[in-house]
């Protein structure tokens, strides 16, 4: 779904340029798809209506405006209308995606570029609000992971104390997954038999030091 859900398990801010399904692997699906919150085109906006609000008022106070005085508000228009313009396609381009296995954020209209966090690599996500940016659910995410690039800060983000419950909520769920498939190990095998293919995969690196200890104490419970 292309949708920040709320509470009620309702969807909003639907993407309309969503993320190409190619991107995903066998079996992951995509939980949220968003583009920067609308506050990414205020300058732009702002801008332009300070020069449409200028040329109005020579307009209306100057009977004859100078000829330099038109073509300078002119071109002012016409640079502020591409200014939006560029600002449209980098938000277009722009894509902020958590799916049920990791984090995907890509961007870049000409030159591409994108970083993605795998779920269990996450550490800790914290987000932070202005004044505004509370009026307007707006806000920015700084998620710190285990991966190469540490920390990452992603800004415009649509109602981001939400996204980050989300997240941790598909990092929980990604964990369940984990260890549904490795399920205590194959069939009728012994409690310690179990213990043993699990630290098989704590070797390989497919379950950490913390994911083995507490799947072996679960196990041992059931001794």
């Amino acid at each position: 779904m292309s949708a920040l859900p709320n509470s009620a398990g309702h969807k909003r801010y639907p993407s309309p340029v969503p993320l190409s399904l190619k991107l995903l692997n066998e079996g992951e699906e995509v939980v949220l798809d968003l583009h920067p919150h609308w506050e990414f085109f205020l300058r732009g906006m702002l801008a332009l209506f300070a020069v449409i609000v200028a040329g109005v008022m020579v307009l209306v106070w100057l009977d004859k405006a100078p000829d330099i005085l038109n073509w300078t508000l002119g071109l002012a228009v016409l640079g502020c209308l591409a200014w939006f313009g560029w600002t449209y396609a980098r938000w277009s381009t722009t894509h902020f995606v958590v799916t049920s296995d990791r984090l995907i954020y890509r961007h870049g209209v000409l030159a591409k570029r994108g970083i993605e966090i795998p779920l269990e690599r996450i550490n800790t996500i914290f987000f932070s609000q202005s004044i505004f940016e509370r009026i307007v659910g707006s806000g920015n995410l700084v998620i710190e992971s285990a991966s190469e690039t540490g920390r990452q800060q992603f800004s415009h983000v649509w109602r981001p104390s939400q996204i980050q419950h989300e997240i941790y909520r598909q990092m929980e769920a990604n964990e369940n997954r984990k260890f549904d498939r490795i399920g205590g190990g194959a069939p009728g095998a012994s409690i310690p038999e179990q213990i043993s293919q699990l630290d098989g995969l704590r070797q390989q690196g497919i379950l950490s030091q913390e994911e083995f200890d507490q799947k072996k104490r679960d196990l041992l419970d059931k001794m």
